[in-house]
C-alpha cells in the first residue's frame, strides 16, 4: 500500500510541475528555449578562494536544492560539479516577475543559472547575491526527501542520475575513479608504452575458461563474440615490433554478479618484450605505487576498516602458500593420485575431469589461502593445467612462470613469463578448446593467433589488472556496482 501511495504522490507532484512550465511557458518563459548560460566559476572555486572573489560579480548555474522564502528576500542553495553554493534572492534585485515565479513556478531540483556578486553573510557563509536569476530547465520529477534520499541500493544503482544529485560523496568516488584511470594511463605513458585498441567482436568462441556473449553479424551472417580478454591481439602486436603495449577497455564474460563481478568491467592489459614476470611484479608494485600515491597521497590505504600498506608486498610461490595456510606440502606429493588422497583428506572438492595434481593444489589454494591475503601479496609458479598462455619454468615443467597478485582476499591482477613457443601453445590451446567443446561449446583455436607465434615473438611479461576492484580499494567501496556509474541491472517489469 505505500508503495501505491508513493506512486500517487509523484504522480501528483508531477502534475503540477507540468502545470507550473505551462504557466512560464505561457508567460513566454520557456525554460527549455534557453540554449546556453555562461559560467564564469563554479561554488568550490569561489568558497575556496574567498579573498579573490569578494564584491566580483559571477555567474554561476546548477541544480536548486533548497528554498527557504523569507519575505522581500530568500536563501536558496544550488549544486554545481564541485559542491554547492547559496544564493542570496531579493525581489528589489531580481524584479517581481522573476521573485514571484522564483516563489511560486520554481521548484527544488530545477536547473538555474544565477548572475551576481559575491559577498559573505553574517553567519560567514560565502554566497552570491543575485541580480539576475533564470530558470533553465524545469525538473517535472520530484527529488527524494532530503534526509532520507535513496534508502534502497537497488534504485540508488539503477537511479544512479539521483543517486548523482542527492549524494556528493557518490560523485566524489567517480571523480577519484577518473583520476585513478588518469594515473594509470600516466604512468605507462612515462614508460614508453604504446595504447592499442583491438577488436571488440570476435569472429571465435577462444577455449578459455570464461563464458562469453554472443551475438550475431547480419551482412557477414556470422556468429560473433564479444571479448573475455584483449590478450591475444595485443602479442601479436609484440610480434609486429612494439615492444610495450597496453589497452584499456572493457571486457564482457557471460558469468555471475556479485560484490566483486559485473558482466562488463574494466580491465587493463600490459605486455613487454624482454622481460619475464619477476620484472612484472616489480612493475606491478611500481603502479599501485603511484597511482595510490596519485589518487589518495598515502601508500596507506584504509579500506572497509582495515589499513593496507601499498609500501610492503609478500611473495610466496603457490606451493608454500597453500603450506602456510592450510599444512599440505604440495612439495612432498608426488603423484596425482597422492593429491586426491590429500584433497579427500580435507574434504577438498574437486571438479569433474579437473583431479591432476595441478589443479588440487589449486584448489586447495582456493579453499584455504585465497581469502587469507588481506595485505598485498604475490602467489607465483602455478600448475601449468591452469595457465595455458604462461611459460614453463625450466627447472620444473609442471608449474608456470606466472603470479596473481591479491588484496582483501580479492585476486587483482594476473601476469606471465608469456609463452611464446608456437608448438607448445597450439598443443594447450588445442586441449582447452576440446575441453571446453565436451561441455557444449563452440570453443576454438585462435589460428591467426598461432600463426603470429610462428612468425616469432620476443620474451614477453604480460599482465592483465581489474581497474574497478582497484578503484574499490582506493575509494573504500564495498561493491564494484559502487565504483560502475550504470552497472549491470535486471530490468524492471
Amino acid at each position: 500500500m505505500d508503495e501505491i501511495r508513493e506512486e500517487a504522490e509523484l504522480a501528483e507532484q508531477a502534475r503540477i510541475r507540468r502545470e507550473k512550465l505551462s504557466k512560464l511557458q505561457g508567460e513566454g518563459h520557456d525554460p527549455y528555449a534557453v540554449t546556453s548560460f555562461p559560467v564564469t566559476a563554479c561554488s568550490s572555486v569561489i568558497k575556496n578562494n574567498y579573498a579573490d572573489w569578494e564584491g566580483k560579480t559571477v555567474t554561476v548555474a546548477g541544480r536548486m536544492m533548497s528554498r527557504r522564502v523569507m519575505g522581500k528576500a530568500s536563501f536558496s542553495h544550488i549544486s554545481d560539479r564541485d559542491g554547492q553554493i547559496q544564493i542570496y534572492v531579493t525581489r528589489q534585485d531580481v524584479g517581481e516577475d522573476v521573485y514571484m515565479a522564483y516563489k511560486k513556478d520554481f521548484d527544488i531540483g530545477d536547473i538555474v543559472g544565477v548572475e551576481g556578486f559575491v559577498f559573505q553573510t553574517q553567519t560567514g557563509e560565502v554566497s552570491v547575491h543575485a541580480q539576475k536569476f533564470v530558470m533553465l530547465s524545469k525538473a517535472l520529477l520530484p527529488l527524494p526527501e532530503k534526509y532520507n534520499g535513496l534508502q534502497n541500493v537497488d534504485t540508488k544503482y539503477r537511479l544512479r542520475h539521483i543517486d548523482l544529485i542527492m549524494n556528493q560523496d557518490v560523485r566524489e568516488t567517480f571523480y577519484k575513479r577518473s583520476k585513478i584511470i588518469r594515473a594509470i594511463r600516466a604512468f605507462l605513458d612515462e614508460r614508453g608504452f604504446l595504447e592499442a585498441e583491438t577488436p571488440i567482436l570476435l569472429p571465435l568462441e577462444i577455449g578459455a575458461d570464461a563464458r562469453p556473449f554472443k551475438t550475431h553479424h547480419n551482412a557477414l551472417d556470422l556468429d560473433m563474440y564479444l571479448r573475455i580478454e584483449t590478450e591475444l591481439y595485443l602479442k601479436r602486436l609484440i610480434v609486429g615490433g612494439f615492444e610495450k603495449v597496453y589497452e584499456m577497455g572493457r571486457i564482457f564474460r557471460n558469468e555471475g554478479m556479485d560484490a566483486k563481478h559485473n558482466p562488463e568491467f574494466t580491465s587493463v592489459e600490459i605486455y613487454q618484450a624482454y622481460a619475464d614476470y619477476h620484472a612484472v611484479m616489480d612493475f606491478v608494485e611500481e603502479l599501485y605505487k603511484y597511482v595510490a600515491l596519485e589518487a589518495c597521497g598515502t601508500l596507506n590505504i584504509e579500506y572497509q576498516g582495515t589499513m593496507l600498506d601499498f609500501g610492503h608486498w609478500e611473495k610466496l610461490t603457490m606451493v608454500e602458500a597453500v603450506k602456510k595456510y592450510s599444512g599440505v606440502d604440495f612439495a612432498q606429493i608426488p603423484t596425482d593420485e597422492a593429491a586426491r588422497a590429500a584433497a579427500a583428506e580435507k574434504g577438498v572438492e574437486l571438479e569433474k575431469g579437473k583431479d591432476t595434481k595441478g589443479h588440487i593444489l589449486a584448489a586447495f589454494f582456493d579453499a584455504f589461502v585465497e581469502d587469507k591475503l588481506i595485505q598485498p601479496t604475490f602467489i607465483y609458479d602455478y600448475p601449468v593445467e591452469i595457465s595455458p598462455l604462461a611459460k614453463r619454468k625450466p627447472e620444473d615443467p609442471a608449474m608456470t612462470e606466472r603470479f596473481e597478485y591479491f588484496i582483501m582476499g580479492m585476486e587483482m591482477g594476473n601476469a606471465f613469463s608469456e609463452l611464446n613457443d608456437p608448438i607448445d601453445q597450439e598443443k594447450r590451446m588445442s586441449e582447452q578448446a576440446a575441453r571446453k567443446r565436451a561441455q557444449g561449446t563452440n570453443a576454438q583455436v585462435d589460428e591467426d593467433f598461432i600463426d603470429a607465434l610462428n612468425h616469432g615473438m620476443p620474451p614477453t611479461g604480460g599482465l592483465g589488472l581489474g581497474v574497478d576492484r582497484l578503484v574499490m580499494l582506493l575509494t573504500d567501496s564495498a561493491s564494484i556496482r559502487d565504483v560502475l556509474l550504470f552497472p549491470t541491472m535486471k530490468p524492471k517489469k
